[in-house]
């Protein structure tokens, strides 16, 4: 059976998010690698696995979550005004009212 050499004798180019990229890299200096190992250990793992090393797939929420996200990202976007509070006791007394309402 022939080795497999390990030499890297080809380079891989893509394109990407400039934001993307420094969140990965970052991410993954935290981890200890640079950005082209990560790939190369995706890559690897893909081998192994014999295909995407991870399940491929749209995420499923219940009706409950997917309001909370579309209403987070309500929020986020200006559509709706959030309440603030000035202290963790004021939102905590606030919400002490609100059970107490119900």
């Amino acid at each position: 059976m022939a080795q497999t050499s390990l030499k890297k004798d080809t380079n891989f180019n893509m394109r990407i998010n400039k934001e993307k990229k420094q969140a990965l890299e970052s991410l993954y200096g935290q981890l200890g690698m640079t950005l082209p190992e990560a790939v190369n250990i995706f890559f690897e793992n893909s081998l192994l696995a014999g295909g995407i090393p991870f399940a491929v797939k749209l995420p499923r929420y219940n009706a409950e979550t997917e309001a909370a996200i579309q209403e987070a990202k309500d929020i986020m976007q200006g559509k709706i005004k959030a309440k603030r509070y000035h202290s963790a006791k004021a939102m905590l007394d606030d919400l002490e009212n609100e059970d107490e309402e119900c």
